[in-house]
């Protein structure tokens, strides 16, 4: 087994994790989906008000896997934490890498106190849907995901 390390992520990263999440976008089957720019990314990670935090999986210095997460507000429960993406380089999987990963997520959501963590999963990603069985989270299929898109936003008269 490599030996791996997770910490937080730096700015310097943000090539990297755009490289990842792009590898995600294209795993996903929606790489016409990844807009953003590194540029994007790094004003909006580490700018004045910063929208995110991750962190990173390395292994030989290389960044290999990322969890990047942002904090939302539930009037229902509180101050919850939005994991956005959580992803492992495929050749690294099986290593116990997305489990220290994950963890951290948990370990950041406790000591800031959240009260829920939550996420979105594809239907067909069967592996990843195992993987947080493991840790009996709750899958609800009573929500309907529901966006506007930036044209939609910049088309908006009113």
């Amino acid at each position: 087994m490599q030996d791996f390390i997770i910490r937080e992520g730096k700015i310097e990263d943000i090539p990297s994790i755009w490289y990842l999440v792009r590898e995600l976008a294209i795993y996903e089957k929606a790489p016409e989906m990844h807009t953003a720019t590194v540029e994007e990314m790094e004003a909006d990670g580490f700018g004045e008000n910063p929208l995110y935090g991750f962190y990173v999986a390395e292994v030989a210095g290389e960044v290999i896997g990322m969890a990047l997460y942002y904090y939302r507000y539930s009037t229902w429960k509180g101050k919850c934490l939005y994991l956005e993406d959580f992803y492992i380089q495929e050749t690294h999987r099986g290593k116990k890498i997305g489990l220290a990963l994950f963890e951290q997520i948990i370990r950041k959501a406790k000591t800031e106190n959240c009260k829920r963590i939550s996420w979105q999963v594809l239907d067909w990603n069967e592996l990843a849907i195992d993987f947080y069985k493991k840790w009996e989270a709750s899958f609800d299929g009573e929500w309907l995901n529901c966006a506007l898109t930036e044209e939609q936003i910049q088309g908006f008269d009113g």
